[in-house]
C-alpha cells in the first residue's frame, strides 16, 4: 500500500506513535525515536520548521512485510520473485509530489537533522536518489546527503554503485533527484542493488503499485507519491562530507564528495519530512534485507537454497546465513563461494541444513558446535575485496582488502543423520495436570 495509507493502516492498529510537544532536529528528535526503539512515529511540532518529521516504517520485517501484504517468513519469497520479475511503471500527468513546486529552494526550511554530535552537518538519511545513466538508463539508490549551502549538498556516492560509475564517467553534471518520504516498496527496492540496466522503480511496483511522474525540471520520473522531490544536478565540484555514523554503529570518516544543487523542491500541501536513524534498526534492515534475494539467487544457481539472513550482529552487512538442503558432499561449500558472489561486501558466511532455524542465534551456535570441524569445513580467502564500513580491514590501498571466511555447518553426507538431529521431548496439555 502507498505510504499514507499505510501510515493511517498503522495508527488504525494502535501502532503509530505521535509526538506532539516542540522538539529540535538538533539530536532531540533523534533521541526521542531511538528511545522509542524506532517505533513508527510522527513528531507532529518541529521547532523551526513546518512540516512534522515521521520515522521508523521500515525497523521491522513484520512492519515490512505487513506493508508489501505478506509475512516476515514470505518476505524473502516476494523480493526474489519482484527482483525476476520486474513490472514498468505507469506514468501519470499529476502526482501529489508535485502540489507545491519551489522554484528558488532554500534548504534551511526543510527539517534536515542533526543525530549525533560529531555529524558533519544537517543530514537527509531516508534519500532515494533516481538518476538515468546513458547506457544502463534508470537507477534509484540511496545516498546520503549533508548540507553545505542554500541550495547545496554533498552527496556520499560508494565507488562501483551506478550512480558513481555514472558520475565517473561523465564529463559534465549527471542530473538527480532524491525522493524523501517514500512508500515500503519504494524503499525496499532502491537497497536492492540489482544488476546494471534493472529498473529499481519497476521492481518496487512489482512489489506495490507505483505511479510515476516526470519532474518538473528534469528528464527523470520519481514516485508520484512521494512526499518531497529535490530536483538537482551532480556537478563536478566537490566538497566535505561527514563525519557520519554508518552500518557498524562506528563513525564514518570525513571525505571530499560530488556537490548536489538542488533547483527545484517539489513536495505535498500537507508534506511530511522522513529521517532514518544512522546505524540503528531501521537503517540495517534496510541495507542487509535487500542483499538477501540477491545472494538467494546466486546460491540457487549451484544448490538447493531455502534460506538466506544477513545478521544483525555482522552489522546488517558483513555477516549472511545460508540455509540449504544438502544433495551432494560438496553443497556447503558450492554455496560459500556463491554466497560470498551474491554479496561481495559480505565477510562471513555460516552455511546450514534445512532443519536450523536461520533466525534463532542460539540454533545457528548449536549448528557450529555439533556439524562443523574447523579443520575441513572452513573456506578461507586472503586478501579480497571489502567493505569500507570494517574498521579491521586494510584501507591503505585505492582498494579495501579484507580476509573472509566461509563455514559449512552442514552435517556431513558420510554418515547416520539421527547421530546430528536433536531429540524432542513430547508434547503434553498441562490442563490435564491441574495446571
Amino acid at each position: 500500500m502507498n505510504l499514507r495509507d499505510f501510515i493511517s493502516d498503522l495508527e488504525n492498529g494502535g501502532e503509530l506513535v505521535r509526538i506532539s510537544k516542540e522538539i529540535s532536529t538538533e539530536y532531540e528528535l533523534a533521541n526521542v525515536l531511538n528511545a522509542l526503539g524506532e517505533r513508527p512515529t510522527i513528531f507532529e511540532n518541529v521547532k523551526g520548521f513546518d512540516f512534522p518529521v515521521f520515522g521508523g516504517i521500515t525497523s521491522s520485517r513484520d512492519i515490512i512485510a505487513r506493508a508489501l501484504g505478506t509475512t516476515k517468513e514470505g518476505l524473502l519469497a516476494k523480493t526474489v520473485e519482484a527482483l525476476r520479475n520486474p513490472v514498468p511503471p505507469k506514468m501519470v500527468e499529476n502526482a501529489p509530489c508535485q502540489e507545491v513546486v519551489i522554484k528558488e529552494p532554500d534548504l534551511d526550511k526543510i527539517p534536515f537533522l542533526m543525530h549525533l554530535p560529531g555529524d558533519g552537518g544537517r543530514y537527509a538519511s531516508a534519500t532515494v536518489a533516481i538518476i538515468k545513466d546513458p547506457e544502463t538508463g534508470r537507477n534509484a539508490c540511496y545516498h546520503r546527503l549533508m548540507q553545505v549551502g542554500k541550495n547545496k549538498c554533498t552527496a556520499r556516492l560508494i565507488p562501483k554503485r551506478q550512480t558513481r560509475t555514472t558520475y565517473d564517467k561523465t564529463d559534465g553534471e549527471v542530473e538527480m533527484a532524491v525522493c524523501i518520504g517514500s512508500s515500503v516498496a519504494v524503499m525496499i527496492a532502491a537497497s536492492l542493488g540489482p544488476p546494471s540496466g534493472v529498473d529499481e522503480l519497476a521492481i518496487a511496483n512489482a512489489l506495490d503499485p507505483t505511479p510515476l511522474v516526470k519532474c518538473v525540471t528534469k528528464d527523470l520520473e520519481v514516485p508520484a507519491d512521494a512526499e518531497f522531490v529535490l530536483e538537482g544536478r551532480l556537478v563536478r565540484e566537490v566538497d566535505r562530507e561527514g563525519p557520519f555514523v554508518d552500518l557498524t554503529e562506528t563513525r564514518d570518516f570525513e571525505r571530499q564528495e560530488p556537490v548536489f544543487i538542488i533547483d527545484c523542491i517539489t513536495h505535498r500541501k500537507d508534506a511530511m519530512y522522513q529521517t532514518l536513524l544512522p546505524g540503528r534498526m531501521e537503517h540495517k534492515i534496510l541495507m542487509g534485507m535487500p542483499k538477501e534475494p540477491t545472494i538467494y539467487d546466486e546460491v540457487s544457481k549451484v544448490v538447493d537454497c531455502r534460506n538466506v539472513l544477513i545478521t544483525i550482529g555482522g552489522g546488517s552487512w558483513l555477516h549472511g546465513i545460508v540455509q540449504i538442503k544438502k544433495n551432494n558432499p560438496d553443497d556447503g561449500k558450492k554455496a560459500i563461494a556463491a554466497a560470498f558472489e551474491g554479496h561481495k561486501s559480505m565477510k562471513h558466511v555460516i552455511v546450514l541444513d534445512e532443519d536450523v532455524d536461520i533466525y534463532d542465534p542460539v540454533a545457528v551456535e548449536w549448528a557450529l558446535a555439533t556439524r562443523f570441524q574447523a579443520g575441513k569445513d572452513t573456506v578461507t580467502m586472503l586478501d579480497q575485496p571489502g567493505s569500507s564500513l570494517d574498521p579491521s580491514a586494510n584501507h591503505s590501498g585505492k582498494k579495501t582488502l579484507t580476509d573472509k571466511v566461509g563455514l559449512d555447518a552442514t552435517m556431513p553426507a558420510d554418515v547416520d543423520p539421527a547421530k546430528y538431529v536433536k531429540v524432542k521431548y513430547g508434547e503434553v496439555n498441562l490442563n490435564d495436570y491441574g495446571r
